[in-house]
């Protein structure tokens, strides 16, 4: 009768554990669509199956020893003085040790091969897009074209792209999950994220790091484009519009904490606005600033 009840309570263990395992099958950590994802995906994958190969014999090994050894079986014999076994402790120390030996050997080369700052290897010159994070909205600025867009970043697949990301104030966090990541924008310095996207279609973009009230609606699109041409197509179409960014006043209009601010495209701005967003607060400390500084230079030399 025991036997029949802790069968059924496997099963329903067992039925509750699948279940939860497959809900993540449609997540976007597990359906990426860049390189960078794809790796990421690899390593998750490898790292939960190598734990596992510890975890899945401990729990059926619980299991089976609390049913094998409860109170009312008498067919095994009791053993209070027994206190040791070799081969137990072998067989429990070495296989975890092999295991943590092959996970951080894996880590460390994903670590370095996944930096976010480390360039990809491609062919492709890599496209730049400037990232400020804003209350509580995102703004996207194309030093290459003199555009800049709110809520909504567009960029050809299979082509590199370098995000220079900052923050206007508080500390945010930067995610295109199924593209792969989360990297943190901090006032006054500059981090940099190298993403490629291979597959076109739009995919949700977010802030990964609370912000205050409006931090739920902090959402952006990323829009993978088929081909330069139809980016092209695209910077064209922001270029037509009204709207645009004069100076550094009215780059502060805009960074007025508001919610749910709907897709804007600018079709002109200041050469230096990232540059000026950076150095606004008083002995920033930015992140690589030779590079910052260079960067900056390269961009105003290619518009003039």
């Amino acid at each position: 009768m025991e036997a029949s009840r802790y069968k059924h309570i496997l099963l329903r263990v067992s039925a509750f554990v699948a279940t939860i395992l497959l809900s993540g099958c449609q997540s976007a950590l597990l359906d990426p669509k860049g390189l960078v994802g794809v790796r990421e995906k690899e390593l998750i994958i490898t790292a939960l199956v190598l734990m596992l190969i510890v975890v899945i014999p401990v729990i059926l090994m619980t299991i089976y020893f609390s049913y094998k050894y409860r109170a009312s079986n008498t067919d095994v014999e009791y053993t209070p003085e027994w206190s040791h076994s070799t081969k137990i402790e072998i067989v429990v120390w070495t296989i975890p040790i092999i295991i943590i030996a092959i996970l951080a050997v894996i880590t460390w080369r994903s670590t370095h091969e996944l930096e976010p700052s480390t360039p990809l290897d491609s062919d492709i010159e890599p496209m730049t897009i400037e990232v400020v994070s804003l209350d509580w909205k995102w703004l996207f600025i194309y030093p290459e074209h003199d555009i800049a867009t709110v809520n909504y970043v567009a960029f050809p697949k299979d082509v590199p792209v370098k995000f220079k990301i900052t923050s206007d104030n508080i500390m945010n966090s930067f995610f295109i999950p199924r593209l792969g990541s989360q990297i943190y924008a901090m006032p006054g310095m500059v981090t940099r994220l190298h993403l490629i996207a291979n597959h076109e279609g739009e995919y949700k973009g977010m802030s990964a790091s609370y912000s205050g009230e409006g931090f739920s609606h902090m959402k952006f699109t990323a829009h993978a484009l088929p081909d330069v041409s139809a980016f092209e197509d695209w910077v064209n179409e922001v270029k037509a519009q009204p709207k645009v960014l004069r100076d550094f006043n009215d780059y502060q209009a805009l960074a007025t904490p508001s919610e749910n601010v709907p897709v804007t495209y600018f079709s002109h701005v200041p050469d230096d606005l990232f540059h000026s967003v950076v150095m606004q607060f008083m002995g920033s400390l930015n992140m690589s600033s030779d590079e910052e500084m260079t960067d900056h230079m390269h961009s105003t030399e290619h518009k003039g």
